[in-house]
This record gives structure tokens, C-alpha cells and sequence, in this order.
């Protein structure tokens, strides 16, 4: 059965859910989930877990990731982006250092009011499901960390892109909401491309033609996606048997954190915390 991680290079005009469906049928296997929702319009890296790497999905969307954005000033619309319905169009006279000045303001922990068309649930309900009935409900702030907010290049007369690195939970399309009202003439998003999420890049991306062509031969091993942690080998299997059946191993002479564990074939068996003298596992990998 194939088990593994998947990078996938999204096309436009799919959802997430979407490729997950795609990838089901193309590998024959139904466990599959990724790691991160992008919105329909946007394109890049998303990271798909397959078989029993489904397990590690958690840890992915907890990861912070980069984009490329377009920035389009003097557009307003009902989704924060050029998709929706225009709600307002003014003259955006900005000029480029303008527009440097104001991004330092966005940098940094800053709060977000949730865009209405979003999968965020209030009383049960998405906000998007609501919206597409014209409704509007009031939305708490958020607080989000802009790692790296830089202005790349203009594209045009009142077009620009910009490279954001970001927390989990930031939407970007309400970044360039924010950026416009900030500028006075306002803006949205015009096109999103994802170029970093859980560690992995473009470069780590193939196409769904390509998994058609080669299929579970593209998948990643799992524990790629905890290359950070130094990796701990079992030393015993007495060792290993304790591992496999959820029980601490005690370790001598290592220092606090996490580590990748394997066992003593070099199979990876989980993501583990070492504290006084014992490795307890955050999450198994093995078997299944």
C-alpha cells in the first residue's frame, strides 16, 4: 500500500479537495489529505499525505509558508480578491515607495478580521456557506506573524507582486485588503502562487500529469517532513519492542527535545520528545 508525501504544484481552478480526490483515484488508495487548504485561484506547493502518512497532516498545517502575490490597488471586491464581486474601484495613484512605506505596518504579529468568504466555522456555520446567502456576521480579530513581507517588483500600473512568509492561519487575500485600505485607495488579490509549505518548495513539486505517468514512485518518505529534528536510532531491540508498543525507552546521555526514532531495520517509527531520561512518543508512524 503506498504510504508517503506527495508534493503537488496546484493548478489553478482546483480546490485542495480536489486534488485529494484526484490523487485517490490515480493511486488506489483512500487514505490521502493535505496539508494546508489553497483557495481555487491559486497555484503551488501543496503537500498530500498518503496511507498512513496521513497521520503526519497535523504537524504540516501547523507550518509556516511562503507565496507569491499580486497585489492590485484600486480594487475592492466581496472576496478579497480579483475573482469576486466588485464592490468598489478608485484611482490608485500609489507610488512605489508608497507602497514600501506602508509594509512594515504589516509585518510582524499583526491581527486579521477573518474575510467572509472563508471555511472558518461560526455557530456551526462557514462563513463562506453564509455569505453566499448575503449575509454577514461579525468576525473576532486574529493575530498572524508576517515573517517576510517584501515588495518584489510592479507589474503594471497599479499592479505589484509581493513575497509574504507567514504563519499558519493568515489569508493573504485579506493582507492585501488591509495593505489597500491602509494606502487609501484600497485592493485585493489578483493571483496567489504558494512557493513554501511544511519545509518543501517549488523544487519538491511535480504536476497530477506526472503522478499519472510515475504514480506512488513520486512519493516522499514521511520522515522528510522532520528532517529539522536529529534522527536516533534504537539501540536494543528490547528497545524497539517498547517503542512499537507505546511504551517510553529509556535513554541515557541525550539532550532534551525532539527526535526522529528508527528502529533497528531503519524503519522510522515516530517523532519522539526526550525528557529525564526517557523518549516518549509525540507520534507513531509504523505499521497500518
Amino acid at each position: 500500500m503506498p504510504n508517503g508525501i506527495i508534493i503537488i504544484d496546484k493548478p489553478a481552478g482546483w480546490t485542495s479537495m480536489d486534488v485529494c480526490a484526484k490523487l485517490r483515484g490515480i493511486l488506489k488508495e483512500r487514505r490521502i489529505g493535505h496539508g494546508g487548504t489553497l483557495d481555487p485561484m491559486a497555484t503551488g506547493v501543496l503537500p498530500v499525505f498518503v496511507g498512513n502518512a496521513t497521520k503526519a497532516v497535523e504537524f504540516a498545517e501547523k507550518s509556516d509558508k511562503e507565496y507569491i502575490a499580486g497585489l492590485r490597488l484600486g480594487l475592492v471586491t466581496n472576496t478579497q480578491d480579483s475573482t469576486g464581486e466588485v464592490l468598489e474601484t478608485r484611482p490608485a495613484h500609489i507610488s512605489r515607495e508608497a507602497l514600501e512605506a506602508v509594509l512594515p505596518r504589516f509585518t510582524g504579529v499583526i491581527e486579521q478580521i477573518p474575510p467572509m468568504y472563508s471555511a472558518i466555522k461560526i455557530q456551526g456555520k462557514k462563513l463562506y456557506e453564509l455569505a453566499r446567502k448575503g449575509q454577514e456576521v461579525e468576525r473576532r480579530p486574529r493575530p498572524v506573524t508576517i515573517h517576510a513581507l517584501e515588495l518584489m517588483e510592479q507589474t503594471g500600473e497599479a499592479e505589484y507582486l509581493l513575497r509574504v512568509r507567514c504563519s499558519k492561519g493568515t489569508y493573504v487575500r485579506t493582507l492585501c485588503h488591509d495593505i489597500g485600505q491602509a494606502l487609501g485607495c484600497g485592493g485585493c488579490m489578483s493571483s496567489l502562487r504558494r512557493t513554501m509549505a511544511a519545509g518543501f518548495t517549488l523544487a519538491d513539486a511535480v504536476t497530477l500529469e506526472q503522478v499519472q505517468e510515475r504514480g506512488e514512485a513520486l512519493l516522499t518518505p514521511v520522515d522528510r517532513l522532520f528532517a529539522a529534528y536529529p534522527a536516533y536510532p534504537l539501540a536494543s531491540a528490547r528497545q524497539e519492542h517498547a517503542c512499537r508498543n507505546g511504551s517510553p525507552v529509556p535513554v541515557k546521555d541525550l539532550e532534551p527535545g525532539t527526535y526522529r526514532v528508527y528502529g533497528q531495520a531503519g524503519e522510522f517509527l515516530c517523532l519522539s520528545r526526550y525528557e529525564r531520561g526517557q523518549l516518549r512518543s509525540v507520534k507513531n508512524f509504523f505499521g497500518g
